[in-house]
């Protein structure tokens, strides 16, 4: 079945594209599961920097950043691309990727390395990925309260870490990465509470769990 489909304006021009696109049923809404993936790897990794879990815990967060926290997320954002959605293809296929670049960074690039230089690459590499949620947080005010929370969280949580790597000389190193950690707390909290209200509301078809829409009729992670 074909039928003429607008599709979200283009990023360059700004305007809508129409085609003869082939009309396929609607799918189950991925934004739970990237949600859920995103949390709970987020949850892990900030008991440990908030000292509020032993650092041994720490061995756990790599398998868990590969397979949910990446490789869930992963393919949230492919489905998301399936449903036309730019926010939430952005943003899942990105912070997926980011915990596969986690994975591989801690396993492999920072091995040997020396203290300085672990907390330069690591800083610099929490700060580029503050500079970007910064962005998806001004996108994310399209969509909802609670989408917007998760990103203006993990906003504060990138650049505290981040600040936190790049002084790791000062006495002030742990106090700032803790707070970074507890901050990402909150964050998993509101992540988990939005998958929550996903997959809450899509199985009884109605909405139980509020997300406070911005917009008329966008209640989702991403607007169409």
């Amino acid at each position: 079945m074909s039928e003429t489909v607008t599709n979200e304006p283009n990023v360059l021009t700004s305007k809508p594209t129409t085609v003869e696109a082939t009309v396929h049923a609607p799918i189950a809404d991925p934004a739970p599961i990237g949600l859920a993936g995103f949390a709970m790897t987020t949850m892990l990794l900030s008991l440990v920097n908030a000292h509020v879990i032993g650092s041994s815990a720490a061995n756990a967060v790599l398998p868990l950043a590969l397979l949910y926290g990446g490789a869930a997320q992963l393919l949230a954002g492919m489905w998301e691309v399936r449903n036309r959605n730019t926010f939430g293809a952005l943003a899942f296929t990105s912070y997926g990727a980011f915990w596969i670049s986690y994975y591989v960074l801690a396993k492999y690039w920072l091995v040997g390395l020396s203290a300085g230089a672990v907390n330069d690459a690591v800083g610099f590499y929490l700060l580029l990925w503050g500079i970007f949620t910064f962005y998806m947080f001004i996108a994310s005010f399209g969509t909802n309260v609670a989408v917007v929370s998760v990103f203006l969280c993990l906003f504060v949580t990138f650049f505290l870490l981040a600040a936190g790597a790049l002084g790791g000389g000062t006495g002030s190193y742990f106090q700032i990465n803790e707070a970074g950690g507890y901050v990402g707390i909150v964050t998993a909290v509101l992540a988990w509470y939005t998958s929550f209200a996903g997959v809450t509301n899509a199985t009884w078809k109605r909405d139980v769990v509020p997300v406070f829409p911005l917009s008329p009729g966008r209640g989702r992670l991403a607007a169409h």
